[in-house]
């Protein structure tokens, strides 16, 4: 599995990143285990922080606003996730971020970490011409489907625990999309799902893993700036 290290020294003063990221699908509780014992140890101060993408098995994975009745087709494990929000899928051809990102110097704002995570996502969207955006009382990022329909093309769930953040986000490449079918997403039901190839874009996860690396650094740098005073928060909403 590929693993770098992010230099931020111009956004940030929190040092270097590890960036991590592999393309064999891993299990849902070996991923979930990594991730927690990974924030346990950034917060003893004995681990880097980590932007870790990877890819899972079809599965469905439960948050904590869950509601049953909107599991519609158990064809796919599901897990409880621990993370907010309802019920999401998670396959190949999904890119998922997970994010052990240490908020105690960076504002300890939840909402504000959220806003600008957003923004990282519409911005690496952006550099592969996917004009994506959030919408107004409704939670992930939309863009518009072929039909000029609206649409979500990804998701988000945090989880915070002692300021360190886990879960993350994911974003749709190249999924079977039908495989949403067993779910309401996010407990969204007016609004198709979409994807990077089904919009007929060039649907690469190198591409995309490489987009969200080049604007990862205007992000942290947001968070630190807010953290710092130099900048007001953006709580978004």
């Amino acid at each position: 599995m590929p693993v770098s290290s992010i230099p931020l020294a111009a956004a940030t003063d929190a040092g270097s990143f590890e960036w991590r990221s592999q393309d064999a699908p891993v299990d849902y509780p070996a991923a979930l285990a990594d991730m927690e014992a990974r924030a346990a140890a950034i917060v003893e101060g004995e681990a880097r922080e980590r932007v870790w993408l990877l890819e899972h098995p079809p599965l469905y994975t439960a948050g904590t606003s869950a509601d049953p009745a909107e599991l519609l087709d158990r064809r796919f494990p599901v897990f409880d996730a621990g993370r907010g929000g309802r019920y999401t899928y998670h396959g190949p051809g999904q890119r998922i971020g997970y994010l052990n990102i240490d908020l105690r110097a960076r504002g300890r704002d939840v909402r504000n970490f959220v806003h600008h995570l957003e923004g990282w996502m519409i911005d690496a969207l952006g550099a592969l011409d996917v004009p994506a955006r959030r919408a107004e009382g409704r939670i992930g990022i939309w863009t518009d489907d072929p039909a000029g329909r609206e649409a979500k093309i990804g998701a988000l769930g945090i989880r915070v625990r002692r300021w360190v953040t886990l879960h993350g986000f994911s974003i749709n490449v190249a999924p079977d999309l039908s495989h949403f079918g067993g779910i309401v997403p996010c407990g969204i039901a007016e609004y198709p799902v979409t994807s990077i190839a089904a919009l007929g874009k060039k649907a690469s996860m190198a591409a995309l893993d490489a987009a969200l690396f080049a604007h990862f650094p205007a992000f942290i740098g947001r968070l630190q700036r807010c953290g710092s005073g130099v900048e007001q928060c953006e709580t978004g909403r």
